[in-house]
């Protein structure tokens, strides 16, 4: 017997690719549980698959750097209870990240895409599971977006959960209405600007020199460090709370339409986000 729980959960977060960099992400997950009925009729109550199954994928991937493990470019070097990745872009620059382990998650793969990393969550998952559920299957998918989007990485280091980890990420779309109109260039032309970016804040960037830029904070889970080339972020004077956000891009775009009235949703992954009006 199957048994299914679509669209479980969303999770947000970043990942290592030689080709874009970092890279953010979200994607909904669904599960499947395979095996024989119990005594009650069940291959599982749905309660206690969507409790563990969610626990799980908000400690190991929700709010995480995952790191293809088993890419030659990536080297890790496990130092007194944090990661240290370096990766070799297939452009020749590097990009190096420290933070504490659970903040990282390593995935047994040459390569992060919805396919690898559901394969490795089987056998992470199975384990959690009475012995009457014989297999477990996970899906990832990306949000169907109509529109524009980008994809972006950040570190918020007053927040005092999981997102002060200085590389997590989101797949976001944006929404721009000029004069209460859609904007479609306008909008187009940033998301592009943001595809596959590092938004980072000046308060936290720590060495700028040569084409690398390097940000560093302390935060309540311990000590982030990132360091990355200059073509793949953007300055911001703020924090990148998606409410710094919507507040910065509204302002750069009223700049070029001061007479205008300027709207901008952004999007923080999936179906939540501000609002940002000029």
């Amino acid at each position: 017997m199957l048994l299914f729980v679509d669209q479980l959960t969303n999770v947000d977060f970043s990942y290592l690719d030689p080709e874009r960099g970092l890279v953010g992400e979200t994607w909904l997950a669904g599960v499947e549980l395979e095996g024989a009925l119990d005594d009650q009729g069940m291959v599982c109550d749905f309660g206690t698959v969507k409790a563990k199954s969610r626990h799980w994928l908000d400690d190991t991937i929700d709010h995480c750097l995952l790191v293809p493990a088993e890419h030659p470019a990536i080297a890790i070097v496990d130092a007194n209870g944090n990661y240290e990745i370096t990766m070799t872009l297939t452009s020749g620059e590097t990009l190096f990240c420290k933070a504490p382990k659970q903040a990282i998650t390593l995935v047994k793969t040459k390569h992060i895409n919805e396919a690898s990393v559901g394969e490795w969550c089987v056998s992470q998952l199975l384990k959690l599971y009475p012995a009457s559920v014989k297999s477990v299957a996970v899906s990832f998918v990306p949000e169907v977006i109509d529109g524009p989007y980008y994809h972006y990485s950040h570190g918020l280091r007053k927040h005092a959960g999981n997102c002060q980890r200085i590389a997590h990420g989101h797949r976001s779309k944006l929404e721009v209405k000029i004069d209460g109109k859609a904007a479609v260039e306008v909008t187009a032309k940033w998301a592009e600007l943001w595809r596959d970016i590092y938004i980072g804040s000046t308060p936290d960037l720590i060495n700028d020199s040569g084409d690398q830029y390097t940000f560093a904070y302390t935060a309540a889970q311990g000590e982030f460090r990132l360091s990355l080339p200059k073509r793949l972020c953007y300055l911001i004077d703020t924090d990148s709370t998606v409410e710094l956000i919507a507040s910065h891009i509204v302002q750069q775009i009223k700049s070029r339409f001061p007479e205008n009235s300027v709207s901008v949703r952004a999007y923080e992954g999936l179906a939540k986000g501000a609002v940002c009006s000029l």
